[in-house]
């Protein structure tokens, strides 16, 4: 039996927040990992990016060129 555990954040969310989505696929995670860190360090993009700097996991390149202009 699987169980999820509710988790209320005491902080206040910090800059725009991610979607679990947008997580998972900027820094090409499994769903799991994903889910773990989103639930445990909450949708802050601030706190998810200083996050995974500091595990040295670089975002997709697909991420990182979005908003180029393609010619």
């Amino acid at each position: 039996m699987e169980r999820r555990q509710t988790v209320e954040r005491r902080r206040l969310v910090r800059g725009s927040p991610y979607s679990l989505v947008e997580f998972q696929k900027k820094y090409r995670l499994d769903d799991g990992t994903a889910e773990d860190l989103f639930t445990r360090f909450g949708p802050s993009a601030i706190e998810l990016d200083l996050l995974m700097k500091a595990k040295r996991r670089s975002p997709s390149f697909n991420e990182l060129t979005k908003d180029m202009p393609h010619r």
